[in-house]
């Protein structure tokens, strides 16, 4: 039953993160975390890398900017448990537009993300997050 009642609890965190970068809520992303949490994003050669709350929440931060619409429509979550820590592989579509000379430009990827998660007081946290963006289609959106 605990090992049911923590799978959906992490999938609760990984919804709700998304929901949160949806309204770019990063200050309340950032209670989703460890205090010394590690976020890779991976897209193609490019590797980018923050550590901890601050370094993680300013790079949201200047990437959301870019934007001014953000959505996340998540797919499925498989977790392993080990009891209070975890890893978890979860699938999503991103769609950000921004825009760009005067025109609403869509960027649409697929990200499988791969965390590690710690579960403290009873609460399940992400400790890291490795974002792979598997693929990613620019195009005008009207």
């Amino acid at each position: 039953m605990q090992e049911i009642q923590d799978k959906m609890a992490l999938r609760e965190l990984v919804d709700h993160f998304s929901n949160l970068s949806d309204e770019k809520k990063v200050a309340e992303q950032m209670e989703l975390f460890t205090d010394d949490a590690e976020v890779v994003s991976i897209s193609g050669e490019q590797v980018f890398t923050s550590k901890g709350k601050k370094e993680i929440g300013d790079a949201f931060r200047n990437f959301l900017a870019l934007f001014h619409t953000v959505y996340h429509i998540n797919g499925q979550h498989t977790a392993t448990i080990n009891g209070d820590t975890a890893t978890g592989i979860y699938y999503c579509q991103v769609v950000l537009i921004g825009n760009q000379d005067g025109k609403n430009i869509g960027n649409f990827s697929g990200v499988r993300y791969n965390d590690e998660y710690v579960k403290t007081d009873g609460k399940w946290f992400i400790k890291k997050r490795t974002s792979h963006f598997m693929y990613t289609d620019i195009r005008e959106v009207k």
